[in-house]
C-alpha cells in the first residue's frame, strides 16, 4: 500500500478555533500526521501553552490570536501565513459558536454574532486564502498522475441538513456553509482545489456540555443516535484528516455526516 496516501507529510494548513473541541483534535491529528498547522483562535494564553506543548515534541507549530468573526481579521491571517509560509495547502474552517433561543428571542446582536462567527468568517477566510490554495499545486505530490492542490474543510452541522432543536440561526448558517462548499468545488476544481464538508452530530465538547450535562437532554439525543452515544472529537477529526489526504482526491463538493446514524434514522 502506498502510505504517502495516507499521509499528510509536508502539508501546510491553518486551522481556525483550534485550541478547544474538534478544533484541538483537528489540529493534533494533523501533526501526527506529519503537517506544519498555523492555529488561530481568540484565547492567546490557551493558544501559547498548546503552541509550547507541540513544539516541545517536534512539531512544526505557529499561530495568532484572533477573533475571525471581526471585520478584517481574515484578511490578516491569510497575510500572516503568507509572511510565514509563502504557500498554504489546507484550510479549515473549524470556528463556530450557538446562541439557543427560540426564533422570536433572538436579537440582532445575536443574529450578527452567530452569523459572522460561522459564516462570514469561512467565507472570508476562504476567499481570502484562494490565492495561496490555487499556488500550493506541487507536482511531487501526484494523485492519479495529477498535482494535489489545496484542500478546505468546512466544519459544519447535522443541523444545517435537518431541524435539531439547536436554533435557527445555527442550522441556518450551517446550511449555508455546505451550500458554499457545494460552489466552491465546482467553481475552484479547474485550480486543482477540492471543497469538502463534515456535518458532526453531539460531539463531546465545550460548545455542546451545557447540552450534554442536562440529563433528559442527553436521553434524547441519544434516543435519536442509532449507536446510542455522544461522539469524540477524534472521530470528526478523522473525517477533516481523510479529506485532506491525497487518498480522497476525487472527492470534492461533499458533505460526510459524522453522526453515529443520526441522519440515516427516519423512523
Amino acid at each position: 500500500m502506498n502510505q504517502s496516501l495516507w499521509s499528510l507529510n509536508g502539508q501546510r494548513a491553518l486551522v481556525t478555533g483550534g485550541t478547544k473541541g474538534i478544533g484541538e483534535a483537528i489540529v493534533r491529528q494533523f501533526l501526527d500526521l506529519g503537517a506544519s498547522v498555523f492555529i488561530v483562535a481568540r484565547d492567546n494564553t490557551l493558544l501559547q501553552q498548546q503552541l509550547t506543548e507541540y513544539r516541545q515534541q517536534g512539531h512544526t507549530v505557529d499561530g495568532l490570536a484572533a477573533d475571525v468573526s471581526q471585520p478584517g481579521v481574515a484578511a490578516q491571517v491569510i497575510d500572516a501565513v503568507k509572511t510565514m509560509w509563502g504557500s498554504l495547502d489546507i484550510l479549515v474552517n473549524n470556528a463556530g459558536t450557538n446562541i439557543r433561543k427560540a426564533t422570536s428571542d433572538y436579537s440582532a446582536d445575536d443574529y450578527n454574532h452567530v452569523l459572522n462567527t460561522n459564516l462570514r468568517s469561512a467565507y472570508e477566510l476562504t476567499q481570502a486564502a484562494y490565492p495561496l490554495l490555487k499556488g500550493s499545486a506541487r507536482e511531487d505530490y501526484p494523485v492519479g498522475g495529477h498535482p494535489a492542490g489545496g484542500k478546505v474543510v468546512m466544519v459544519s452541522s447535522v443541523s444545517g441538513l435537518a431541524h435539531t432543536s439547536s436554533g435557527s440561526l445555527y442550522g441556518m448558517t450551517k446550511a449555508a456553509m455546505l451550500q458554499l462548499t457545494r460552489n466552491l468545488a465546482v467553481e475552484w476544481a479547474p485550480d486543482g482545489i477540492r471543497v469538502n464538508a463534515v456535518a458532526p452530530w453531539y460531539i463531546k465538547t465545550p460548545l455542546a456540555t451545557p447540552v450534554l450535562t442536562n440529563p433528559e437532554k442527553l436521553a434524547g439525543i441519544l434516543k435519536r443516535t442509532p449507536m446510542n452515544r455522544v461522539g469524540e472529537p477524534e472521530e470528526v477529526a478523522s473525517v477533516v484528516s481523510f479529506l485532506c489526504m491525497p487518498a480522497s482526491g476525487y472527492v470534492t463538493g461533499q458533505t460526510i455526516s459524522a453522526d453515529g446514524g443520526l441522519m440515516a434514522w427516519a423512523y
